[in-house]
């Protein structure tokens, strides 16, 4: 790791901190003898960085204190930009713009040692599975998502048999070969996980959905449809 990097991921470790850290384990986290720890803590320190230490306590961070955008290390932003491909293979048509665009950004925004990572990435998101094609814009799904809203949609089952269903939307599970969305189905009056492609209309309803979405959340997440997913894939 070069010393720029091992910098970064000092500051990173003490964030995530909520107590102090010993030097001691500081070191042993990053790899590195507890002499060369102590300079890059001075380092640190005088590049102004709000790092405290006290002799058999530890180092801590202001809580206050944020690095400047955008300065990730080559890990990070491998990660940021295989993440990003994935989504633009596989994301709705809104979603998946958003990460070329932010693709794009990145390219732009990075310091000039680290644009190949972005340019020329080594990594890759692969899949040979086509991907079911929605029936309807999923972006609709983030929106009510984000402001609480209800859904009606216009449900095809496996028979091709249609309903209308008023739903809270919870999440959207991003597959590789569909899309799933998560919600409470006021007809059925429990959770029920609907894919994209058999949506044939969607609207936004100006009702806004009762139920606090973390609770919404936490619900979904113990109840009898979510654990059988969960099952299936770990089988």
């Amino acid at each position: 790791m070069r010393r720029t990097e091992r910098l970064f991921q000092i500051i990173q470790i003490l964030r995530a901190q909520r107590r102090p850290l010993t030097g001691a384990a500081l070191a042993e986290e990053l790899g590195v003898s507890l002499r060369t720890l102590y300079r890059d803590i001075a380092e640190l320190v005088a590049q102004h960085v709000p790092i405290r230490g006290e002799a058999g306590v530890g180092y801590v961070i202001d809580s206050d204190f944020d690095m400047p955008p955008l300065m990730l290390t080559a890990d990070e932003l491998e990660a940021a930009v295989l993440g990003a491909t994935w989504v633009a293979q596989r994301g709705d048509a809104a979603l998946a713009r958003g990460a070329r665009d932010l693709i794009a950004k990145l390219s732009a925004a990075v310091p000039e040692g680290l644009r190949p990572i972005v340019l020329d990435a080594s990594l890759g998101a692969v899949s040979f599975d086509p991907i079911e094609a929605d029936g309807f814009d999923v972006a609709l799904v983030r929106q009510a998502i984000r402001t609480q809203h209800k859904l009606e949609i216009a449900y095809s089952d496996g028979e091709g048999r249609i309903t209308r269903r008023r739903i809270w939307p919870v999440t959207i599970a991003y597959t590789e070969r569909l899309r799933l969305i998560a919600a409470w189905c006021e007809l059925r009056q429990d959770f029920r996980h609907f894919r994209a492609d058999r949506v044939h209309g969607c609207t936004v309803c100006d009702e806004r959905v009762p139920t606090r979405a973390d609770l919404l959340r936490r619900q979904w997440e113990r109840s009898d449809v979510h654990c059988e997913a969960r099952r299936r894939v770990l089988d």
